[in-house]
């Protein structure tokens, strides 16, 4: 793997290396995808009444997503000053992530929701710690007109890992779920290993490029500054992280109510086994979309293809709206996809081009806050639609998709309004 500045790096960085530097966003999704869709929910039954499992997994997840906000930023910005001989994101990625495969078995170990709320929060900080510093790779390493291609890999591969991996856990779980922790265990050590084994792949295949190292500040100054945003250097990045925010929100606000969606306004036998049906249909237009879409954002550029995603998403809203019977949902659940995987691989290209030299890592981390904090602020409109439904049935989720409506076509015409980093 070569320097991206060098003459000849696009030959020269060969397509294997789009893997190495990005697999480990493999392996976090397929844990992150398990642990909140599958693991934490069942644990918690073990240490929580059932009538309040819902406000002890969302008081878990929030201070999680929080969690994640907070330390990206902090690692990336350490890790863009760092001067460490093998590279300035290695060693936060290997102590990171050596951390975190320390306190898996603690999900299967502890006996109390306050134990388990501990290590997931250890977990967090000890995950972000590694996955900061990794997201610089892309900026750092990959040819600068091949960016688009890189985040294309890595998104496909958090795809794979957080719905294809997730589905062998569900599997997991319902075929040993009644065989005491056997399962847990299995699930827990399938992640791990998964994790140890993106890990190694990253720490050992990735040569990191000598670099200009960010100048020197005071740790607490330095740690401040982790969250502040030069718009002269980046004049786009604010504009940029307002757009993602609306199209994360979007997304989630889909899948966090999807289930009750079916559940009420569509008459079908099982809400539960008609909501995967949707997301695997949704699933499979995000795999077939996002590789051919970081390509395309190579050759026509980022804003294009995001328009496009926004474009596509309302779409499906619309279908969703006004498509009568459970086929048309499914077609809209289509079109999602299409518009989710469009939107997560030029949308994270676009990002790696207008973060400043020398910051990659703190900027990259900063996204998350659009991402985390568009997770959180999505399921706040659960209240809204309780509201609605109680003045008539199914008014709550025409609510929703026209609220979702709203998020695509103003993030859309965000987007255009995006400047250049100079």
């Amino acid at each position: 793997m070569q320097n991206a500045s060098s003459p000849g790096r696009s030959t020269i960085f060969r397509r294997i290396d789009y893997v190495k530097i990005t697999v480990l966003s493999l392996a976090l999704s397929a844990l992150w995808g398990s642990f909140h869709s599958v693991v934490l929910p069942l644990r918690l039954l073990d240490f929580v009444a059932e009538s309040q499992k819902n406000t002890y997994l969302g008081l878990l997840t929030l201070t999680g997503l929080l969690l994640a906000m907070a330390i990206q930023p902090i690692a990336g910005a350490i890790s863009d000053r760092s001067s460490f001989k093998w590279g300035r994101r290695r060693p936060f990625i290997l102590v990171g992530g050596i951390i975190t495969l320390f306190f898996i078995p603690g999900i299967g170990l502890v006996g109390s929701y306050a134990a388990i709320f501990t290590i997931y929060c250890l977990m967090q900080i000890s995950a972000n710690i590694a996955q900061g510093p990794h997201q610089a790779f892309i900026p750092d390493l990959a040819p600068e007109e091949r960016r688009g291609l890189a985040s294309g890999v890595k998104t496909l591969l958090e795809v794979i890992g957080g719905i294809g991996l997730v589905y062998i856990i569900v599997f997991l779980s319902d075929r040993f779920g009644g065989e005491g922790f056997s399962w847990i265990w299995l699930i827990l050590a399938i992640l791990a290993a998964l994790l140890l084994a993106a890990l190694l792949i990253t720490v050992i295949t990735v040569k990191e490029r000598p670099g200009t190292v960010a100048p020197r500040q005071p740790l607490f100054p330095a740690l401040i500054n982790s969250y502040k945003i030069d718009v002269h250097k980046s004049p786009g990045f604010i504009l940029f992280l307002v757009s993602r925010l609306l199209f994360i929100m979007a997304l989630t606000t889909l899948q966090s109510f999807a289930l009750y969606f079916f559940q009420d306004t569509v008459e079908v036998a099982n809400p539960a086994t008609a909501t995967v049906e949707l997301m695997a249909v949704l699933g499979i237009g995000m795999v077939g979309t996002v590789y051919i879409a970081g390509r395309l954002s190579d050759r026509l550029g980022r804003k294009p293809i995001l328009v496009f995603s926004g474009i596509i998403g309302a779409a499906g809203i619309l279908v969703l709206l006004l498509g009568p019977g459970y086929v048309c949902k499914l077609i809209g659940g289509g079109l999602e996809g299409i518009a989710v995987g469009s939107f997560m691989s030029s949308n994270w290209a676009l990002a790696t081009d207008l973060v400043p030299k020398t910051e990659e890592a703190r900027y990259l981390g900063l996204t998350n806050l659009a991402t985390a904090g568009g997770a959180a602020l999505a399921r706040l409109i659960g209240i809204g639609i309780d509201f609605f439904n109680s003045r008539r049935p199914g008014l709550g989720y025409d609510f929703m998709l026209l609220v979702c409506l709203a998020y695509f076509i103003i993030g859309s015409i965000l987007v255009t309004r995006i400047k250049s980093r100079t």
